[in-house]
């Protein structure tokens, strides 16, 4: 059978082995590590950019999260008797592949934030939480959205990686077909991956422009067509 066919048999569009099904797997899986990742990242990473403390934290354990692979925590995790093989696996190496992004990229966002800007707002009585959710968050917007949209795209590439400890999701096709040496259902895991990853990404770049603030979303448009542009010269 060719990929082509593969995709236009109607039996694999229904049942609990059907692409509709599969999918939705993917999607749950994906999306309950990326809640558990963003419940520990993000308080860490604002509390960590506001006081302006941990620089070293935050950078080594990005480092660490790029250097450890995923498919060596999932195979640990689900190693554990108490954790075992499942869906329950994947998601916790899931969650954690998604922190290093999401915490590099809310400490650098909070803690970029314009001392001087900061110092205004202080001087206008608000207190320490009142800057941060007032002043330092919605300034931090554009690189928090980029932190969410890289994990969440990673995580949503990677979650194929579930199949191997017997979790569902697109990657059970891919699995399946090494399992039964079927090379047209390993093509048809790989092209429905590659195609969840891309609509992620998609959907993520959608959300960013959203969420971040039309004055900040046209101050960066501005700034990039300033540097662009051909023969600009600055003058003190």
């Amino acid at each position: 059978m060719t990929v082509i066919a593969w995709f236009t048999d109607p039996a694999n569009w229904s049942g609990p082995n059907g692409i509709p099904t599969r999918t939705l797997q993917h999607i749950v899986i994906s999306a309950a590590a990326m809640v558990i990742a963003l419940v520990v990242a993000l308080p860490i990473g604002l509390v960590l950019g506001h006081q302006r403390r941990g620089t070293t934290l935050a950078t080594n354990i990005g480092n660490v999260g790029r250097a450890v692979p995923t498919l060596g925590v999932l195979i640990i995790l689900a190693s554990i008797t108490a954790i075992g093989v499942g869906d329950m696996a994947a998601i916790l190496a899931l969650a954690l592949f998604a922190i290093p992004p999401l915490l590099t990229n809310t400490f650098t966002g909070i803690a970029g934030v314009d001392e001087e800007v900061r110092d205004a707002a202080r001087g206008m009585g608000m207190g320490g939480s009142a800057v941060l959710w007032r002043v330092e968050v919605p300034l931090a917007v554009p690189l928090l959205a980029a932190g969410v949209r890289t994990a969440t795209v990673q995580v949503v590439a990677t979650a194929s990686l579930a199949a191997v400890v017997g979790s569902g999701g697109l990657g059970r096709y891919v699995v399946d077909g090494f399992a039964l040496q079927d090379s047209t259902l390993i093509v048809a895991g790989a092209i429905l991956t590659a195609a969840i990853s891309l609509a992620a990404e998609g959907f993520m770049a959608v959300v960013q422009r959203v969420v971040t603030p039309r004055g900040i979303r046209s101050a960066s448009v501005t700034d990039a067509q300033s540097m662009d542009a051909p023969g600009t010269v600055t003058t003190g």
